[in-house]
C-alpha cells in the first residue's frame, strides 16, 4: 500500500509537468553474488520535471536465477543533460525499489513470496528520432540489504506520448481541466499465474466498474476469479484508487492502482494437503486503456495479488469496456 501512495504521488505531482515518455527494454543481468546471468526486461514511465530533471515508474523483471524468481516497482528521480543538438539524453536515476521474490524453504523446498524494500539507481542514454519513436540503452543496479544484488544491462525503444517541437525531450506543458474517467464498465478475459517455483496457469476472468472521483484519480470496484488449476481456486471482490493520466487527445489512458482483494477461496497445500480459507489480500494493478469510439474502449490490466499465505498471483486480463 505504501508503493500504492508513492504511485499515486507522483502521478498527482507530474499533472501538470512536461514531456511523457514510455519504454519497453530487453537485456541481460547478472546476479552478483552466484555470478550467473539470466535475462531482464523492464516497462518505464519517465516524466520530464523541468530541463534537467525527470521522474520515473519502472517495472522491472529480474528474471529466473536458481530458487529464486525476482522482479519489482521502483519510483526514481533523474538529473538529465543533452547534447548533440538535444537528440541525445544522458541521465542517471536513484529510487527506492520493492521486490518481489519467489524462492523456497530450505526445510521442505515448498515455494513462498518473499518480498521487501531496497534500492536502484540507473544510468541511461536516449536517442531522440525525427519521429515519436527512441532509442535508449540502459544499465540499472539493484541493491537489495540481506538478498543478492543484481546488474542488468538493457536496451530498446521509447515513445514520447506528447510531440515535441524538435527532435529532443519535450517542454511542452499538458494541462488537464476534467476528470480523466467519467463512468465505465469492463468485462476480462485473460490468464491467473501462480508465482511459484512450479508455475501453474488457468484461465481468468473479470467484470470492473470504474469511476472518475478527480482530474487524475479513478475508484473501481470489480468481481475476479482467478481459475480452478491443482493449487488455488480463489474469487472474489476487489477494489482499488489509481492514478491516472490521459494521452493522444485522450485515447490512451495510462493508470496505477492498489487496493484489497476480498477473497472466497480454497487452495491445497503441497506438503500434508490441509485446506485453507483466506479472505482478505492486497492488489496492485498496471491499466492501460485506448478510446475506439466515444462510448466503447479496449483495456488491459496487469494485476498483482498479494497474499500472507505464499500464494502470489499474476492476473493478466484484456476486455472491453463501454463508457458512460
Amino acid at each position: 500500500m505504501r508503493l500504492t501512495l508513492l504511485l499515486i504521488a507522483f502521478v498527482f505531482a507530474a499533472s501538470t509537468a512536461q514531456a511523457q515518455e514510455f519504454f519497453l527494454l530487453g537485456g541481460a543481468i547478472e546476479n552478483n553474488a552466484a555470478r550467473n546471468f539470466s535475462y531482464s526486461w523492464q516497462l518505464e514511465y519517465r516524466q520530464a520535471l523541468g530541463e534537467h530533471i525527470a521522474a520515473s515508474i519502472s517495472y522491472l523483471n529480474e528474471g529466473h536465477f536458481i530458487n529464486h524468481h525476482r522482479d519489482g516497482n521502483t519510483i526514481q528521480l533523474w538529473a538529465q543533460t543533452t547534447m548533440l543538438d538535444q537528440r541525445l539524453s544522458l541521465a542517471a536515476g536513484v529510487g527506492p525499489y520493492y521486490f518481489f521474490d519467489t524462492t523456497s524453504k530450505a526445510s521442505d523446498g515448498s515455494s513462498i513470496n518473499d518480498r521487501g524494500w531496497g534500492g536502484a539507481l540507473s544510468l541511461s542514454a536516449t536517442l531522440y528520432t525525427e519521429s515519436r519513436w527512441l532509442f535508449q540503452l540502459r544499465a540499472n543496479w539493484v541493491g537489495i540489504d540481506g538478498k543478492f544484488d543484481t546488474l542488468s544491462t538493457v536496451a530498446g525503444i521509447g515513445y514520447q506520448l506528447e510531440q515535441p517541437s524538435a527532435p529532443k525531450p519535450s517542454d511542452k506543458e499538458i494541462h488537464q481541466k476534467d476528470k480523466t474517467t467519467a463512468n465505465e464498465v469492463t468485462v476480462f478475459l485473460g490468464q491467473t499465474i501462480t508465482n511459484t517455483l512450479d508455475t501453474s496457469q488457468d484461465i481468468a476472468t473479470s467484470i470492473e466498474y470504474r469511476r472518475g472521483l478527480a482530474r487524475n484519480l479513478d475508484w473501481t470496484v470489480a468481481w475476479l476469479y482467478e481459475g480452478d488449476e491443482h493449487l488455488i481456486r480463489r474469487n472474489g471482490v476487489t477494489t482499488q484508487l489509481w492514478a491516472v493520466r490521459p494521452f493522444l487527445d485522450d485515447r490512451l489512458v495510462l493508470g496505477v492502482g492498489g487496493g484489497g482483494y476480498f477473497a472466497i477461496e480454497q487452495y491445497h497445500e503441497l506438503i500434508n494437503g490441509k485446506t485453507r480459507n483466506r479472505v482478505l489480500s492486497g492488489i496492485f494493478t498496471l491499466t492501460g486503456s485506448y478510446r475506439l469510439h466515444p462510448q466503447w474502449a479496449i483495456r488491459t490490466s496487469w494485476n498483482r495479488i498479494i497474499t500472507k499465505y505464499n500464494m502470489d498471483t499474476d492476473v493478466i486480463l484484456g476486455g472491453l469496456g463501454y463508457l458512460f
